[in-house]
């Protein structure tokens, strides 16, 4: 089985289009990669595999699959890049530069800031 049959078995398997599999498999590949890496979604690299990736999909496909008019199919595989691209483009960039929306942070309780040596936790010592 080549390259391209597993890709037509995965578009008749999930039931979903070339371009919303290019979706799916963009965000996928990104998280894979930082597990494999080990290196957060805010470092470039997880993304720059997925690009890498990606390319690599597109030569093959324009290797591969030798349409009548080049340009077209050219043009085919510049929005399968922005399909595959534009969330892990979106999650490097905002686990980046605004992580705050990406994590949840807990308010500090008078209890958490007296074990962690806080206001709290000098006020009683004080007291005593």
């Amino acid at each position: 089985m080549d390259w391209h049959q597993v890709k037509e078995w995965a578009e008749h398997a999930s039931g979903l289009d070339m371009d919303a599999l290019h979706v799916h498999g963009g965000v996928a590949l990104q998280i894979l990669f930082a597990l494999i890496l080990r290196r957060p979604l805010s470092s470039p690299w997880p993304w720059l595999c997925v690009a890498g990736a990606e390319w690599a999909n597109e030569i093959y496909d324009y290797r591969y699959e030798v349409w009548p008019d080049r340009s077209i199919q050219l043009a085919e595989g510049i929005r399968d890049g922005w399909n595959t691209m534009v969330i892990p483009t979106l999650l490097l960039l905002l686990c980046r530069y605004a992580p705050g929306l990406m994590v949840r942070r807990r308010r500090a309780s008078n209890a958490d800031a007296g074990e962690a040596g806080g206001e709290a936790g000098e006020r009683r010592e004080g007291a005593d």
